[in-house]
């Protein structure tokens, strides 16, 4: 593998360190004179908080220090930032509640910092946890985002009255009503999109070294890019953003998850400050399920009205929206904007209606998880358009047919204010139901029926946005030894970014892969970064490369050209070659990089090194079929997943194996949440499936193997006709798995089931229609 470009299914190149154990991750790191740290935590969800006494935790062996939510507001370090703003349907602002680090009035969810013990050993800081003394004054909690709005619900913040934190809109309300009142039809469906926890294999960390001499913080945490992390960083310290550098080494894992700002980070920081000695904090899986920032958990109703020939007049959508105890980062954005994006699907809907209420309530803060709001609105259109079919009985597939956006219709401005640029649908569907036999499943049907079981099948049409900063850089150095290093403002949390990029510079600039180092990660070596989230890492650091590879080549040919002594119009570059045209002078990029080196010192050249930042258009379109085949047994409710297979347009593709294997982990995470998955909290805001003794994760038992294929729709928005892959599968999985699981059993009068649809939900339903 010494050579490999876009298109090819290369193996990842990381890969060699992770399965070899020889990966870097934040707790991996140690540091002389470091001290552990353990958070206190609320065991209530609502309480005020009439005292913490700390004395006989500080008086403890080993203990360093012992801060409570006091001493930050003595402090005067600021809240932690919620960066979205949202607009009420007045025009207003929404509500802006407060999040401190540690909680010093009341607490407002299970698991709410109190204190922050730091000591020399972990051992002994979790026994001065144990004797800081809280004294609660419990309160009436809500955990219910429905029940939050209802008079007399309990209040968490005095600035969001009545619980709520805007009340969103967006589309045309007028002219929704309208096509409602010329309706033939009006289909509606309920659904719940329950409450997910994002349980990645890498737990959350927060290790502060700070320099006293520079007057400097350095955090190690696992992040999806700590650019963000270190301005928000320096802003609640009241520091200068230079005066922080965020380390991003190896990650397990984000899911969206990883891309905020969290408490610790500002604890370990501050703490670090004030010792002046490295302080760690890194979770444990209790702490992960408790604070992790979580995702979905909306209640939404949806109307489509329709023709006498099931074509599709306007749609109304209303969402109730928990967004837990306390605004995250971006948990304004996901219900809203990024729910609005695609709510209308890949279909002709000419008008459009939605409203969202965004609710507090005595649960864990909610933000982007895999899909952000997508999979949210995918879902309720798909359940929506599989109800349409059932009430007007035509297939779900000739409700899809008739309603698609055409070709010829692109690029197309959607009722939500997106424009999609490219797309086949029908074609993709098309190819679906052919990889599906589709038309063979009556005959799959009767053999299921004959063993006692019921057969369906679920169909879903998807459509995501992918997003993100419209901007990026990446730089390059060639080193010492003929090595090569690329630096790039995108973070892997174990996509395969090093072997995609990689394969980029390999083809733009024929450079030995072998030779090639990514580096990512760190905000002082790389000045600026978008991160990764929103599918956008290709995209944007795909484009960032080609406008640098453009600079190398261009300052290569002067290079080559001052050293054959000719003009630069007379070099030519192919596969890593300078050569002067029409002759046998030629040099490879890596023996002109250091001729330039010795040259640019002599002030003749510049160096090959480059840095380039680029800005683009960042939403991609990726959009597919999946068609899921399921046996329910009606007896117990067990549901087997028989057949799944997929047609996806993701555009251009970098590496076709990667794509595979970012749709398959996808589907992956949507059966989790379609058939297992449920982080409930009860009525007093106790999170009851708190382990992974009670939260069901998916396992390789509950999955078929996936039948993947691809048709390819360059995208026009950008420079490599890609389109956003890494979210696809989560987007779609959930909708057709319902779908497939409501038509097994629409015989036996089940119209309508929630996720997760587990063997006890569906017996239910099973007897609710009987």
């Amino acid at each position: 593998m010494t050579k490999f470009g876009v298109a090819q299914a290369v193996r990842r190149v990381e890969d060699i360190r992770f399965i070899t154990g020889t990966g870097g991750y934040s707790d991996d790191l140690h540091f002389d004179g470091e001290t552990y740290a353990v958070v206190v935590r609320s065991p209530y969800a609502h309480a005020k908080i009439l005292s913490v006494d700390v004395d006989d935790a500080k008086g403890m062996p080993g203990v360093l220090d012992v801060i409570t939510g006091q001493d930050l507001q003595d402090a005067d370090v600021k809240g932690l930032p919620s960066l979205w703003p949202v607009k009420n349907r007045d025009g207003s602002k929404r509500a802006e509640p407060p999040h401190f680090a540690l909680a010093h009035d009341k607490v407002r969810h299970v698991g709410d910092g109190v204190a922050f013990v730091v000591a020399e050993t972990l051992a002994q800081a979790k026994d001065a946890a144990e004797a800081v003394m809280v004294d609660y004054e419990p309160l009436d909690a809500v955990s219910d985002a429905r029940k939050a709005k209802a008079d007399g619900a309990p209040l968490l913040h005095d600035g969001a009255p009545g619980n709520m934190v805007f009340d969103f809109e967006n589309g045309d309300e007028a002219g929704t009503k309208a096509a409602f009142e010329k309706a033939h039809k009006v289909v509606r469906v309920e659904v719940i999109n329950q409450r997910v926890v994002a349980n990645s294999m890498e737990a959350r960390a927060a290790i502060a070294d700070y320099d006293a001499d520079a007057d400097k913080i350095t955090l190690y945490t696992p992040t999806q890019g700590g650019w963000g992390i270190k301005r928000q960083l320096a802003g609640c310290l009241g520091i200068e953003e230079s005066q922080v550098r965020v380390i991003t080494p190896d990650v397990g894992g984000g899911f969206g998850m990883k891309l905020f700002f969290y408490p610790e980070h500002i604890l370990s920081s501050f703490a670090a400050r004030k010792l002046k000695r490295p302080v760690r904090w890194v979770s444990e899986r209790q702490e992960a399920f408790l604070t992790d920032t979580q995702g979905r958990d909306h209640w939404s109703w949806a109307e489509m009205a329709i023709d006498e020939n099931a074509k599709f007049l306007g749609l109304r959508v209303h969402t109730t929206a928990n967004l837990g105890g306390y605004l995250s980062t971006m948990s304004c954005l996901i219900p809203t904007a990024a729910h609005a994006k695609v709510l209308a699907g890949v279909y002709d809907v000419p008008v459009m209606y939605l409203d969202v209420h965004g609710m507090l309530t005595n649960t864990t803060p909610v933000d982007a998880y895999r899909g952000a709001g997508r999979p949210e609105a995918i879902y309720l259109i798909e359940r929506l358009v599989n109800k349409i079919a059932m009430e007007t009985g035509l297939g779900p597939d000739e409700v899809r047919r008739r309603n698609f956006i055409k070709p010829e219709q692109l690029p197309y401005k959607t009722s939500t204010g997106e424009t999609y640029d490219s797309g086949e649908f029908l074609k993709v569907m098309e190819r679906a139901l052919e990889e599906s036999d589709w038309n063979g499943f009556d005959a799959r049907k009767a053999e299921t029926e004959a063993k006692g079981l019921k057969r369906g099948r679920g169909i879903c049409y998807y459509v995501e946005a992918t997003a993100g900063m419209p901007e990026e850089s990446a730089a390059i150095r060639f080193e010492e030894g003929g090595k090569v290093t690329v630096l790039v403002g995108t973070q892997s949390n174990g996509q395969g970014h090093e072997t995609a990029f990689t394969q980029l510079i390999c083809d733009r600039l024929g450079i030995d892969a072998e030779r090639i180092s990514i580096v990512m990660g760190d905000t002082d070596e790389i000045p600026s970064g978008g991160g990764t989230g929103g599918s956008r890492s290709l995209v944007s650091t795909g484009t960032a490369i080609h406008a640098m590879s453009d600079s190398v080549i261009e300052k290569g040919k002067q290079a080559a050209a001052q050293l054959f002594e000719t003009n630069a119009v007379d070099i030519e570059f192919n596969d890593g070659t300078f050569e002067v045209a029409g002759t046998d002078r030629k040099i490879d990029i890596i023996d002109l990089a250091e001729e330039a080196k010795s040259m640019a010192l002599a002030g003749q050249i510049e160096t090959l090194d480059t840095r380039e930042t680029t800005k683009f258009n960042p939403v991609t379109y990726p959009n597919g079929c999946h068609v899921c085949e399921v046996e329910v047994d009606p007896e117990t409710g067990i549901t087997t997943i028989d057949r799944w297979s997929v047609v996806d347009d993701f555009g251009n593709v970098v590496n076709p194996l990667f794509v595979e294997s970012q749709v398959h982990g996808g589907i992956a995470q949507g059966v989790g949440q379609a058939m297992l998955e449920h982080g409930l909290f009860d009525d007093d805001g106790q999170l009851v499936a708190g382990s992974f003794m009670d939260y069901a994760m998916p396992r390789a038992s509950d999955l078929p193997n996936i039948k993947f294929e691809r048709e390819v729709v360059p995208c026009k928005s950008n420079m490599l006709g890609t389109k956003g892959c890494g979210e696809a599968g989560c987007v779609a999985g959930p909708p057709a798995l319902v779908n497939g699981i409501i038509d097994a059993l629409s015989d036996m009068g089940v119209t309508e089931i929630d996720m997760p649809a587990t063997p006890q939900a569906v017996w239910r339903a099973i007897q609710a229609a009987r």
